[in-house]
């Protein structure tokens, strides 16, 4: 059903407007209307003015409690915060644990360059371990240069070749790797720029060191690695201090958090409320829908309040919005308004049709995966996983595996073996039965077909009731799916009905005046409703063109009526092709031969009860959608959100 609403507005003093969202409204659900909008009437109104002063705690403190919970892996139970914080205490906590965090974030960056440039010096001084020289000996030559460097490990031979000849050159291999070799050469100082041209001619690579070592490249190398070594187990240390901080502060956080949303998001509720254009004493106004018993609620609790006025619009011609919808069903059904919702949510005052749906989808389902044992799956699976996900698609596989339990019992199978319970009403897949005119037919497909007859005439009852409520002349006395098509179609049911029973068909003037008269009220529809409705209306076209549109739509309606009838089929076509399905399980488990395999037995099965039940369960949703909801619902409202 859906919960009636009724169209408030609040008003009091802008001084205490923080007081009543924060204190009052908070505690209700109300969705919301811009307030000049729905006013526009009203002379000498504003928007509310002011910027959000919770915004920069409230960013914050989500940003810091993100960060939390990915360190902590999991989020404190909201039950177990017993305490609550005021407003400036939330603010306050939030921008003390901001500011350890940041200090925390500076000492981390700093021992991460400390580390970084460690490394750095680290990379550069191990290549030249090999060399038993004093680093600072050889950086304090006057009249000797040196340079340290590398070269490609296949252009050395030719570097080295050069070196031997020359008697101005000292070269020192270092350290070797894959693709290059460290090397250290010493020239006399006037022959340096030469020769580093030369050296520079076959690729080598300067590497320049600072004048910070303090020994053999192999002692600063150990110094390096230790203290390297110090530095990322400080890193590390700080790391985890800085973790646990974050865990002790969880808490914290998420009570100051709550606090500060509540806060953020009402001081948001000022975009929808108007003021008055008093300088001494401005009002705030705020309206909205609420659901009948909120408002009452609401009314009594602000009935002592002689500052604030509350009003309940009992009337539609101040109000200019359009009520939201707000579905109330039982537990049981819930599930099922997901359905609904994908198709579109109904108009207030619309037919809600969950409970159509939960009834039809879930027999619908049962008749075309009739089996006990795969139903019986399907139900406790459905129901552990609604119960552990809270997911209402596994709530809906779990109700339609209940009905597949029936109708397998009805059917008399289980796991697909036909033989082991008797069947309480047919075998879908040898039941037959003779037809006037037709002749032998599945029972099953006679059955699914008159069941969908039955379906779409009650259909027709609910666009009615729909059409007479909304005061809608066409669709409720002259539409296919109004009093003209229902005559039509049930009297084309009750004949076929009394001619496959062998009962004496009504006189012919009968027959005339239920098939031709209804069709001649939908051919001639829209007239008849300008008339009843009593106003004039021009035929477009003239009158050949009218009557040239009115006979295809008719046939349009035929056909309509015919291919949405047989379209049922697919129901008794689903409950047969499920028993063949599992026959062929059970031949390739070889059953016939009485070796039965059990693993190819309960792998079939799964791999039928995955594969079936997702196949049958978009038919029948196709169906609820096509052959019912196009003929009474449109699916046009808009959800009720509350504002907090």
């Amino acid at each position: 059903m859906i919960e009636p609403m009724n169209f408030i507005s609040i008003s009091g003093p802008k001084d205490d407007f923080d007081h009543m969202v924060n204190e009052v409204l908070s505690n209700y659900e109300i969705h919301l209307e811009n307030a000049l909008t729905e006013l526009k009437s009203a002379s000498k109104l504003v928007s509310f003015p002011g910027t959000n002063p919770y915004r920069e705690p409230y960013e914050k403190g989500k940003r810091l409690l993100a960060r939390c919970e990915s360190l902590s892996s999991k989020k404190i139970p909201s039950a177990s915060l017993n305490t609550s914080m005021t407003i400036d205490a939330a603010s306050a906590f939030v921008e003390k644990t901001d500011q350890d965090v940041k200090e925390y974030s500076r000492k981390k960056e700093e021992l991460g360059e400390k580390v970084k440039a460690l490394h750095a010096s680290y990379e550069q001084v191990h290549l030249y371990e090999e060399l038993d020289f004093n680093i600072p000996a050889i950086l304090q030559f006057k009249h000797i240069k040196y340079r340290f460097g590398r070269i490609q490990k296949e252009l050395y031979p030719q570097l080295e070749s050069f070196a031997e000849t020359s008697d101005d050159t000292i070269l020192c291999k270092c350290h070797e790797t894959e693709h290059y070799i460290s090397l250290l050469y010493f020239v006399p100082e006037v022959v340096s720029e030469r020769m580093d041209a030369v050296f520079s001619s076959l690729q080598f690579e300067r590497i320049f060191l600072p004048d910070e070592y303090d020994g053999t490249p192999k002692e600063e190398a150990e110094r390096l690695q230790k203290e390297l070594a110090e530095n990322k187990a400080l890193y590390e240390t700080l790391k985890e201090e800085e973790r646990r901080y974050f865990l002790d502060c969880q808490a914290g956080l998420q009570t100051a958090m709550t606090t500060l949303e509540s806060y953020y998001t009402n001081f948001n509720i000022r975009r929808h409320a108007a003021l008055t254009n008093e300088k001494e004493h401005p009002f705030y106004i705020l309206c909205g829908w609420m659901t009948s018993e909120e408002a009452a609620k609401l009314r009594e609790q602000l009935h002592s309040d002689p500052n604030t006025f509350f009003v309940i619009e009992d009337g539609k011609e101040h109000v200019t919005s359009i009520p939201p919808t707000k579905l109330k069903n039982p537990p049981l059904l819930r599930p099922f308004e997901m359905f609904v919702k994908m198709y579109g949510l109904p108009a207030y005052g619309e037919f809600d049709p969950t409970l159509l749906i939960a009834i039809t989808y879930s027999i619908f389902f049962g008749f075309m995966f009739g089996d006990a044992g795969q139903g019986l799956l399907l139900c406790i699976g459905g129901f552990l996983l609604y119960k552990i996900k809270g997911m209402n698609l596994a709530a809906i596989v779990s109700c339609c595996g209940f009905f597949s339990t029936i109708f397998g019992f009805l059917f008399g199978s289980v796991f697909g073996f036909e033989d082991v319970i008797p069947a309480l009403w047919l075998k879908p897949a040898a039941a037959m039965t003779n037809l006037p005119f037709v002749g032998r037919l599945n029972t099953v497909f006679v059955v699914a077909i008159a069941v969908g007859m039955g379906v779409i005439l009650l259909t027709m009852v609910l666009n009615m009731i729909v059409s007479f409520k909304n005061r809608d002349t066409e669709k409720a006395w002259f539409d296919t799916n109004g009093l003209a098509g229902f005559v039509f179609y049930f009297s084309l049911a009750a004949t076929i009905f009394l001619y496959m029973s062998g009962k004496s068909l009504p006189a012919t003037a009968v027959l005339v005046v239920m098939f031709l008269l209804p069709l001649l009220l939908i051919f001639l529809k829209e007239p008849l409703t300008a008339m009843v409705e009593k106003r004039s209306e021009k035929i477009s076209g003239g009158l050949g063109m009218f009557f040239v549109e009115g006979f295809f739509e008719l046939f349009e309606v035929l056909l309509s009526y015919f291919s949405n009838t047989l379209s049922f089929v697919r129901v008794g076509a689903f409950a047969v092709s499920h028993a063949a399905m599992m026959e062929v399980v059970l031949m390739l488990a070889g059953a016939e031969t009485g070796n039965l395999n059990l693993l190819v037995v309960i792998l079939g099965n799964l791999f039928v009860c995955g594969m079936e039940g997702l196949i049958v369960g978009i038919q029948v949703l196709r169906l609820e959608y096509y052959e019912l909801f196009s003929r009474f619902y449109k699916g046009t409202g808009h959800e009720f959100k509350p504002s907090f």
